[in-house]
């Protein structure tokens, strides 16, 4: 007897954070990425355009995006520049198209492809768990299935506000709950060994997790520059920074490879996509607790000081954070 696919998701199973809309009054967006091998990138973006609609456009043989989809624009590719030779001018993109194309059929087995929304409304992010059931019915393979890669999930939640405190207040949130969130996320330990999603250095997290670390904007950016110089965090903030003031990260940092946007960039948890079971829900629902602490000033006050005085092991905050937090 067949086994009956999974139900997915409803939108009661997806949490909502406690800012849902931006400034202008429209519901918040949050991109989706998802790592996977298996499937070319080509036979993916047919089947999200047979239960999806829209329209397929192939960008070069390792790359295709989804037009006008039901979840708007989506992106499949090889996830590496060099076999995309039209994207990025110079050593890496001046490789003949050919050779691009046929080091990427050759490297198919070694390099993930990644799917990548655009920001989804977050009332509708349910919708993003009938990607995996497409994924998983092409035969596509996630962290469990390859002990040698590292696949990850990202969010992309668009941030509320643009203003100082708003993005401080998530990310000291975030920081804080750290170690709970690695404690219940379970990440992979190859991707921590690859280096994709490290933690914030401690000395920075003591710095900004301060009561009185309110500091404006481009105080703010030179502190986070300064610790972090890396796109190596387990919340990457170095796209919304560069949003935020180009000049300045471009400075520090003019060669990273950095696509400015107004959203966070969360790549903690792993893919799991072959899972019949998996759902980002959980993963999502653990990021609006992050917010849920973010907008409650007295109690993130709060957790920044006992979090000051604590003086156990590093890893052990996480049970600490979970009693005091929520």
């Amino acid at each position: 007897m067949a086994q009956a696919a999974p139900l997915l998701p409803t939108p009661a199973d997806f949490l909502l954070p406690p800012i849902l809309h931006t400034e202008s009054g429209a519901v918040r967006g949050v991109g989706v990425e998802i790592e996977f091998v298996g499937p070319t990138a080509e036979s993916i973006a047919k089947r999200l355009s047979d239960a999806l609609g829209g329209r397929v456009v192939q960008e070069d043989p390792h790359s295709f995006r989804l037009e006008d989809s039901s979840l708007g624009r989506i992106r499949v590719e090889l996830d590496s520049r060099i076999v995309h030779p039209g994207k990025k001018p110079g050593l890496l993109g001046g490789v003949m198209p050919k050779i691009a194309a046929w080091f990427g059929s050759a490297a198919s087995f070694l390099i993930p492809c990644e799917l990548v929304t655009s920001p989804i409304p977050m009332d509708r992010l349910h919708e993003a768990d009938g990607l995996l059931q497409i994924l998983r019915e092409a035969g596509a393979r996630g962290t469990q299935d390859a002990p040698l890669y590292a696949f990850g999930l990202h969010f992309n939640p668009e941030i509320p506000r643009s203003d100082a405190p708003s993005i401080i207040a998530i990310l000291k949130a975030f920081v804080l709950l750290n170690a709970w969130l690695r404690r219940v996320v379970a990440p992979d330990t190859t991707r921590a060994l690859l280096g994709f999603a490290d933690p914030f250095p401690t000395e920075y997290a003591r710095l900004l997790v301060a009561p009185d670390y309110w500091p404006e904007l481009p105080g703010f950016i030179d502190d986070y520059l300064a610790f972090n110089p890396t796109r190596n965090r387990d919340l990457d903030m170095l796209p919304l920074l560069l949003h935020l003031d180009e000049a300045r990260v471009r400075a520090a940092l003019p060669t990273e490879k950095i696509n400015g946007r107004p959203a966070f960039h969360y790549r903690l948890p792993d893919a799991r996509v072959s899972d019949p079971g998996w759902s980002v829900a959980p993963d999502w629902n653990r990021w609006v607790a992050v917010e849920r602490l973010a907008s409650d000033r007295e109690r993130l006050e709060s957790v920044g000081l006992a979090f000051l005085a604590y003086e156990g092991e590093e890893k052990s905050w996480g049970d600490t954070v979970e009693r005091i937090a929520f």
